[in-house]
């Protein structure tokens, strides 16, 4: 093999970059093709193995009325107006029911793809939003602080060498929990915003765009021979239209990269956005077009083992039923017909969706008809290979058992962290989340 293309093209590299291959791969092809010569299997991406997408329900949701126990006396009492009624729930037991909005979960229960694990939370709660977050983010307890979230540090100890597009959020930022020491995932609202427009306002005296520039960086070196003068460490060499030298340090290897991952990212991103086609019909919801998109991208092959996308307004203080009704509504709709979408597309074996929110609900309302801040609520799994049904101790709600009017968790959230990356991811959780936890059979 005599250039960078021909390499790229004969190597498991070549699905990923193509012919664009900046000056700082050069040193390494020798060794990444030994290496690849010597693996008798490839590595398992998201285009062959699990995915794993989380939803965020923000700002507190309410389990005890997203799982209600409506034959349970202390619950009405302490419940006089928001309290369920036998009558209203989707009953999934004798004594348990899902809110009545929830028809969505209710479907995936009666097909047997729906886990609920009850209680969970952590020691010590914490009732503001943006310290409980940070707690389920990094996966720490409740009187430490990190800077690394527990998908990151997945991202760090299993997918050494994997693209940007490991974690994949869908929105502006990318949240905590996706925070690696080497890092790793995007953050998009859409595809069409994930690139680098050609589009750009072109300021005087410059007639090259954001796109065209960073292409023309990348593709600068595409046919230069393995070996030669200027690929060594170091060297000089040009960069394509400049007609100046340009420093081989580590700067210019910085921003290859950085413009070289970003530029693939966006061309793969949009490339399966607008050639995968849904096989089901979503409701109209921000959730669901989020979820519409990852389903897209799943089928496509972009390699991504975890999503992350957000549903907000879970924070509900006041006037909580109707708020409450929609906010599930919502919730079961689009995950109901993302799990449709993925048996269609030929791809719901392979992915598992977990719920969660920084915290509950206290049990007693308050007196603006809503609930305030409170600790442990039931998380909910979804996917063909859940182990169905009801998880873990249900919540106990005799005013003496209460912490501070609060539910007693009886599952840590990180023993269903370690439950999935043990049993979906496929890794060891110890080394992920620095400590050993039990775990639930919540696998098939």
């Amino acid at each position: 093999m005599h250039t960078r293309r021909s390499f790229l093209k004969s190597t498991a590299w070549g699905g990923a970059l193509g012919s664009t291959v900046p000056a700082f791969l050069a040193a390494t092809f020798d060794q990444l093709q030994a290496e690849h010569l010597d693996r008798a299997v490839a590595p398992v991406t998201g285009r062959d193995g699990p995915v794993l997408v989380v939803i965020q329900l923000a700002g507190g949701n309410d389990g005890l009325n997203t799982l209600a126990p409506f034959r349970n006396d202390h619950y009405h009492r302490a419940r006089p107006k928001l309290g369920l009624k036998a009558e209203t729930v989707r009953k999934i037991r004798d004594d348990v029911g899902l809110h009545p909005a929830l028809g969505g979960f209710q479907e995936l229960h009666d097909q047997g793809q729906l886990g609920i694990v009850q209680s969970v939370g952590y020691p010590n709660p914490n009732r503001s939003h943006f310290r409980s977050t940070d707690i389920w983010m990094t996966a720490t307890d409740s009187n430490r602080f990190s800077n690394l979230g527990w998908i990151g540090r997945y991202f760090d100890n299993a997918c050494s060498g994997s693209p940007p597009t490991i974690g994949l959020a869908v929105g502006r930022q990318s949240p905590l929990a996706f925070a690696a020491r080497q890092p790793r995932g995007i953050a998009l609202e859409n595809p069409e915003s994930f690139r680098f427009a050609d589009t750009d306002e072109v300021s005087d005296g410059d007639s090259t765009t954001s796109g065209t520039f960073y292409r023309r960086m990348n593709a600068g070196f595409e046919d230069a021979p393995l070996g030669a003068p200027e690929n060594a460490g170091g060297s000089i060499s040009m960069l394509e239209g400049s007609g100046s030298p340009v420093h081989q340090g580590s700067a210019l290897d910085f921003l290859e990269r950085t413009s070289l991952d970003a530029q693939i990212s966006s061309d793969r991103i949009q490339s399966i956005a607008n050639r995968v086609r849904n096989g089901a019909v979503y409701p109209a919801s921000k959730l669901a077009t989020d979820l519409r998109l990852v389903a897209r991208l799943i089928a496509g092959g972009l390699g991504t083992r975890v999503y992350y996308v957000s549903q907000g307004g879970y924070d509900t203080h006041t006037h909580q039923a109707g708020a409450h009704h929609r906010l599930l509504g919502i919730l079961g709709d689009a995950m109901a017909a993302f799990i449709r979408d993925l048996k269609a597309l030929g791809q719901s074996d392979r992915v598992l969706v977990m719920t969660f929110s920084e915290f509950g609900r206290r049990v007693a309302e308050n007196g603006n008809a809503g609930t305030d801040h409170g600790a442990a609520a039931p998380l909910f799994l979804a996917g063909t290979r859940v182990r169905a049904g009801l998880h873990g101790k249900a919540p106990e709600l005799d005013p003496k058992l209460l912490r501070n009017g609060d539910i007693r968790h009886t599952t840590d959230f990180r023993t269903v962290y370690a439950s999935l990356l043990a049993q979906w991811l496929r890794t060891d959780p110890k080394a992920i989340l620095g400590s050993t936890f039990p775990t639930l059979p919540l696998i098939t």
